[in-house]
């Protein structure tokens, strides 16, 4: 069972039908929405603020959410995969968003629906992004939101509530 824990007088909230893996840390301020799936290794320290998230999000094996005291949460909307060792650190994600494996987003960085974020990016702290793929250290438009940006996302996002249910039964 995942290690979920009370601190500062804030207990986790998860949604139904969730599938939190044994290694996964939940603390604090932190509420997930249904549908979602948190992975080997994966934490959520809202120990200094809030992490919020929507349904049907994959916070994937090795990623990190956190925020800054006072100054920054972290608020992820639904349909949104959080891959391999990201960190999301204070930032809000919109809906249909793929981020990547290993990129960062700092603080207070706003990314909108139907986005991707690719392998490796680099979103800086209070980067408004616009819609599209976005790659690079710093991160920078590659391509503008299309059909494929919003399909990819989806499909990955799709693919991940097939895997939870295969640890669900």
């Amino acid at each position: 069972m995942a290690l979920v824990r009370s601190v500062r007088g804030f207990d986790p909230k998860i949604g139904t039908d969730c599938f939190l893996a044994e290694t996964a840390v939940i603390i604090g301020d932190v509420e997930i929405g249904n549908d979602c799936s948190i992975w080997y290794g994966a934490v959520l320290r809202g120990d200094v603020n809030s992490i919020k998230l929507g349904n049907r999000v994959n916070i994937q094996d090795g990623a990190v959410l956190h925020t800054l005291y006072q100054r920054s949460i972290v608020e992820i909307g639904d349909d949104v995969s959080v891959g391999h060792n990201a960190v999301i650190h204070g930032a809000k994600i919109g809906n249909n968003v793929l981020i990547g494996m290993g990129a960062v987003i700092l603080d207070n960085a706003v990314i909108p629906d139907n986005t991707i974020i690719a392998a490796g990016a680099l979103v800086l702290s209070n980067a408004t992004l616009t819609a599209g793929t976005w790659a690079g250290v710093p991160a920078k438009l590659v391509k503008p939101e299309n059909d494929q940006t919003t399909q990819m996302a989806a499909r990955n996002a799709r693919g991940y509530l097939m895997y939870k249910q295969w640890f669900i039964e």
